[in-house]
Parts: structure tokens; sequence; C-alpha cells
């Protein structure tokens, strides 16, 4: 039993835990919030940047070319997602209320995580270069995506500046990601001697991330406009759902025969939902009124993959130090 409670509260999840109470009861604001974006975006680009600087030429090209892996990843992320989101709607209207549910498919068709889906796959041993170019690759790609998606399912008109999302996206990632991998000729011995503490740039980059993106929604009201047996069940559903999606997508990954790495990289890229980009499009795609009630199924959702993917990360880990050991 001790050793089940260990494994479900390990050190990074009671971190997270305490992160989001210190965001609830001491949100950065004002100054301090300008503060933690910069922070948040710096702990970002130096992530991708340690990335491009240890993985190797082979190594990247061998990630991109896993073209059986991406379709995995892609089908998952924009076309099971959002038919469950779709399917779910009869239900979801009654239960949680018609812009509560528009928010829940809004969250199913928006691209999975960058940082912390190659964070948590760096962490349970998985297939890092496919992880950076799947992701990457799905949140270019949604800049298109998900406002059709949305116009298809929600029948909404939307918009989108595609030209500003294309510059954030390679400024933050892409940028950094090729800017370390030139420089691998001179740091790359020293980052790979050092990879057992530059680890915490990984867990670094998702704490921030997580106390950065609560605080704004706290500051924004957030807790003042939600009846509490709304968020209840709201969380409920979001809880449903990430279990539904892991499953699925661990299920998908061993009836297609992958191994232990890219299996990892299936469920950690394909589960996921990006709060980075669902917010700014959010902006775009919706009128001030109604962007509240259509992003807080995303805010919870992106909670709660967190903190389940940390315990899973641990336990792929684990898995993947117990093979090693047996095949040593």
């Amino acid at each position: 039993m001790l050793a089940r409670l260990r494994l479900l509260f390990d050190n990074f999840t009671l971190i997270l835990i305490a992160v989001v109470a210190l965001a609830t009861f001491l949100p950065a604001h004002g100054q301090g919030a300008v503060f933690f974006d910069w922070l948040t975006n710096a702990a970002i680009a130096l992530l991708f940047f340690m990335h491009g600087a240890k993985l190797s030429r082979e190594a990247i090209i061998a990630g991109a070319t896993h073209w059986r892996l991406h379709l995995v990843v892609f089908s998952c992320t924009f076309v099971l997602f959002p038919l469950i989101g779709w399917a779910a709607q009869p239900v979801l209207v009654p239960f949680l209320g018609l812009q509560l549910a528009a928010g829940i498919l809004y969250l199913c068709v928006l691209p999975g995580t960058v940082q912390s889906a190659i964070a948590f796959t760096s962490i349970a041993k998985g297939n890092v270069p496919a992880a950076i170019c799947s992701s990457s690759a799905s949140s270019i790609i949604a800049i298109v995506l998900t406002p059709l998606l949305l116009k298809l399912l929600l029948e909404t008109d939307v918009e989108i500046d595609m030209t500003d999302t294309v510059v954030k996206i390679s400024l933050q990632i892409l940028l950094p990601f090729v800017v370390g991998h030139l420089m691998r000729p001179l740091i790359g011995h020293w980052v790979t001697r050092n990879q057992r503490w530059l680890k915490n740039i990984d867990q670094g980059s998702i704490l921030l991330v997580v106390y950065t993106a609560f605080s704004a929604s706290v500051v924004g009201g957030l807790w003042a406009e939600i009846h509490p047996l709304s968020l209840l069940a709201l969380t409920f559903v979001c809880l449903l759902l990430l279990f539904v999606i892991l499953y699925a997508t661990r299920w998908i990954a061993k009836r297609l025969h992958f191994d232990l790495p890219d299996e990892i990289t299936i469920v950690f890229c394909a589960s996921k939902k990006s709060l980075a980009t669902g917010v700014p499009m959010a902006q775009v795609l919706f009128a001030g009124s109604i962007i509240g009630p259509m992003l807080l199924p995303l805010l919870i959702f992106h909670q709660v993959q967190l903190m389940a993917c940390a315990v899973m990360a641990n336990q792929y880990a684990l898995k993947h130090q117990q093979q090693t050991a047996a095949t040593a």
C-alpha cells in the first residue's frame, strides 16, 4: 500500500499540486505576471536549445522519418479526439450547459502540447526526436486545421492570423532547437555528461507553464464566475476524457506493435492538449464574453493531464529501467 501511494504521489506530482495551490492563493499579476511570462518563454527556449544540442543529426532524421508514429499521433490528435468530443455533445450539453460543452469540443480540436509532451517523453525514456518532430508539426498544422475542425463541428465562422502564429511558434520552439543543434559540436559532450541534473530544465519548464497559465486565469476571475457544482462536473468530464484517450492511445500503440520508446511518445504526444496554443487561438476565435467558458475545460484538462502524465512518466521510466536491467 505504501509503495502504491508513493508511486501516485511522487515528488514531482506533489510539487505540481503545490504550484497550482500557489497560483490560486498567490497568483502572479501586474509586473509579476509579465516577469513570469518572460521567464517561462526563456525556460521553454532553453529546453529546446538543450534538446537540439544533445540530439545527433542521425537521431533527428530518424525521428522525422518515423512516419508510422507521426500518422498515429496526428490521427489521435485531429481525428479521434475531435470525434470523441463531437459524439459526446448530446450528453455534455444537458450535463454541463451549452457553453462548457462547446468548450470541451474546442479542447478536443486543439493540437497537442509541445514542451510538456517532450519533457515527459524525455523523463519516461521515450523517443525524444520523434516527440519533437511530431509535437512541433502538430502545432503548426493546427494553425489551419483547428479552425477548420471547429467550423465543421461547432458550425461557427472563424478567422486566425496564421502568419503571427507561425512566427511565434518558430521563435519560441524551432529557432532555439536549431541554434542548439548547430552548437552541438561545441557543447554536445558537456550536455551529455550533465544529463542527470539537466533534466531539471524539463521539469522546471513544466512548473513555470503551470504557474503562469493558472495565475492568469485566477487573476481573470476564474473562480468568481463558475459555480462549484459546475466545476466538479467539468472536472469529472475532463478526467473521464483523459482516461479514455490515454487508454486508447496506449491500446493503439500496442496493437500496432510499437516498441516501448515509441509507445511512450505516442501516449504523451497524442493524449495532451496545448494551453499555450489554445489561449491565444480562443482570443481570436471567440467574442470576449464567451472566452472564459470556452477556455475553462482546457485549463482543467491541462492541469489534470500534467499530474496524470507525471505519474505515468515515472512508471514508464521504471519500466524502461527494469527492461534495461533484464537485458543486461
